[in-house]
């Protein structure tokens, strides 16, 4: 049995306290970090999920649980497991490559 979050998983996490332009509250997350990193670490990456659509290139449109929405990659995060809620589900194979290929464009760049 896995008893760590996995990449492509969202993971309803508790973002609060937030300071300044931080995305606040418990919301979905997309587990960024790869699974190497989230069995042996305490923390793991995550990108906030939001509703709220911006024309960001740093934002990824998909659909989650029928809600339309974006990944905001401008917003990743260190965070604790004890942050993370409980697993909400993991994202389609076609969103999780548009993700990493966003991620590849502002790291590589």
């Amino acid at each position: 049995m896995v008893s760590y979050p996995r990449r492509d998983e969202v993971w309803l996490i508790a973002l609060d306290p937030s300071k300044g332009s931080e995305i606040k509250k418990t919301r979905p997350c997309l587990v960024i970090s790869p699974d190497e990193m989230n069995e042996p670490l305490q923390t793991v990456l995550v990108a906030p999920m939001t509703t709220t659509l911006r024309s960001y290139p740093t934002r990824v449109n998909l659909t989650f649980r029928s809600k339309t929405g974006q990944v905001a990659l401008d917003q990743l995060r260190a965070v604790d497991r004890q942050r993370l809620v409980r697993k909400l589900g993991a994202v389609s194979t076609k969103a999780a490559h548009e993700v990493a290929s966003v991620l590849v464009e502002m790291f590589v760049r």
